[in-house]
């Protein structure tokens, strides 16, 4: 059974579900609350909203307050990855390491991750990203210094927002 939980932000409804292992996956604010947890339910394959632990309770306060602006740290925040490729998994770890405030590029990433050359695989493992915010993949930039893509809700847009909760402006 998958636990969820739904909690309030400045850009809207967030959830955030969880294992015994950790955080397993956030879902960024959809148009309503509603569609919020239709995604989340439909990524879990089901699921039950509860309450959550104190860990996960505090992990998405801190995910409310750096959407407001007041930029958090999330290294210690216990993700269960269990279900990502091994890359994947290498790729989070290394841009868990990049500040608020601060961008990278793919290749960059790639290269941190230790796969240079590797940046076209970085995309793919940032566009199936299961923790936005504390694996900030909003963080990641095109080599030309763009915005490039983003898979959550209002796309580009988006990305620029959670840059600007960090102070960092994309052209």
């Amino acid at each position: 059974m998958s636990f969820y939980h739904l909690f309030d932000t400045v850009l809207g409804t967030c959830a955030i579900a969880w294992s015994p292992r950790g955080i397993s996956r956030i879902v960024l604010p959809e148009a309503t609350r509603a569609r919020t947890e239709r995604r989340m339910r439909a990524l879990l394959g089901g699921g039950v909203e509860a309450k959550p632990p104190r860990s996960v309770a505090d992990a998405a306060r801190r995910v409310a307050r750096h959407v407001a602006g007041r930029p958090q740290s999330f290294g210690d925040v216990e993700l269960d990855m269990s279900g990502n490729a091994p890359f994947s998994r290498k790729v989070y770890r290394a841009l868990r390491r990049v500040p608020a405030g601060k961008t990278v590029t793919y290749a960059e990433l790639a290269k941190s991750a230790g796969s240079p050359g590797a940046a076209r695989a970085v995309g793919r493992a940032m566009a199936k990203n299961p923790f936005p915010i504390v694996v900030p993949c909003h963080r990641v930039l095109a080599a030309s210094g763009k915005v490039g893509g983003f898979s959550a809700f209002g796309g580009a847009k988006t990305k620029r927002r959670l840059l600007s909760c960090e102070g960092v402006t994309v052209r």
